[in-house]
């Protein structure tokens, strides 16, 4: 009994191992959104330009006035009194428009465009969009054991997260993206693995 259970898990193992090793590139996953990731990138890209016209117009206009410094009073309350102020609304103006155009450049970076498995099954690449939704980003091939998907794609409400040794953030798999061969991926890329 022990002896056919082991030749049949040894059959599952050479058959799963013939399934990973395919003999051409096959895509396991592909999802196109340029328009989205352009529009997001026109909207972070004219927040960045409105922060950078209101920080410039707080450090050029907002100025306190010259003279005596009058009390609080009803003639202007809300103009400075000192250059902290001003100072600091000018910085705050700016980290917030910098924040907003760094996402807009590093979330797409982050947004898979499409999975790849290499014939023989021991790479794969993984394509993204461009920062600002402009053109198509970086395309990576790394080795298969270098790759571990979090969770199961059945488990996750919007998006798969993709982790790769040696990179800082996971790559993101939308949910409504197309998975071409979901057995196939489910056990090379969509496997967990300890990294």
């Amino acid at each position: 009994m022990a002896a056919a259970r082991a030749r049949a898990a040894a059959a599952a193992a050479a058959a799963l191992e013939a399934a990973a090793s395919p003999p051409r590139d096959v895509v396991l996953f592909r999802h196109e959104r340029d328009r989205f990731f352009r529009l997001a990138g026109v909207f972070c890209a004219g927040q960045g330009l409105f922060w950078a016209y209101l920080a410039h117009f707080a450090f050029t206009a907002l100025r306190p006035a010259p003279g005596p410094a009058p009390g609080p009073g009803p003639d202007d309350p809300l103009r400075p009194r000192d250059h902290k102020w001003r100072f600091g609304f000018t910085a705050s103006c700016l980290t917030l428009g910098s924040l907003i155009v760094a996402a807009g450049c590093l979330f797409p970076l982050r947004a898979v465009r499409q999975v790849t498995l290499l014939r023989g099954g021991s790479e794969v690449t993984i394509s993204t969009h461009g920062p600002l939704g402009l053109g198509r980003g970086p395309t990576i091939t790394i080795p298969l054991r270098h790759v571990s998907c979090r969770a199961h794609r059945t488990e996750v409400p919007a998006a798969v997260p993709l982790k790769v040794k040696g990179r800082p953030f996971y790559f993101l798999l939308d949910k409504r993206g197309q998975i071409c061969n979901p057995r196939l991926f489910d056990i090379t890329v969509g496997a967990y693995r300890k990294l």
